[in-house]
């Protein structure tokens, strides 16, 4: 989804900017190299795991970043020390940089590397203002309060004249 695409939306929804940004970038990511495969899985209510295939990379050559709501896993192979002779090599072990766009509150709740799988572990955690919370209903009758009466200085001064 390109940009013009976008533009009657950015005319006719003021403050809505973050939201079409959201939908520029994800229009972006779609069309993003398929290297690394990876999967999303939803674990609980509030716990996601992102699955990355990152064979032939070690714990060195990742990097896991989070910014701005994005979340950013690169892999960098080092150059072996010896040329390697492959008749045949399946195994891509070439550098790659994905994205994935992370929700307000999800937060990285720890990453593992094994069997050639690198697993990064999310949480939500919505602030105690967000959480849906029980109000309770009072069923006695509200008492208007009493007005109180202000006498004005002035008329006590005059009084004492």
């Amino acid at each position: 989804m390109a940009t013009n695409e976008l533009n009657p939306l950015y005319r006719t929804l003021v403050g809505f900017d973050r939201i079409a940004n959201l939908m520029d970038q994800a229009a972006r990511l779609d069309a993003a190299p398929g290297y690394p495969p990876f999967n999303i899985e939803q674990i609980g209510d509030d716990q996601f795991r992102i699955e990355l295939a990152v064979a032939g990379f070690g714990q060195d050559d990742l990097t896991i970043e989070f910014k701005q709501n994005s979340l950013i896993v690169t892999g960098q192979r080092k150059q072996p020390e010896t040329q390697r002779n492959f008749l045949h090599r399946g195994i891509a072990e070439r550098s790659f940089e994905r994205r994935f766009g992370l929700a307000d509150h999800v937060r990285v709740g720890g990453a593992k590397l094994e069997n050639g799988l690198l697993t990064i572990d999310l949480v939500r955690e919505l602030p105690e203002i967000l959480k849906p919370r029980k109000i309770e209903i009072n069923n006695t009758v509200a008492q208007k309060p009493k007005a109180k009466v202000v006498e004005a200085a002035a008329n006590d001064e005059t009084e004492a004249a």
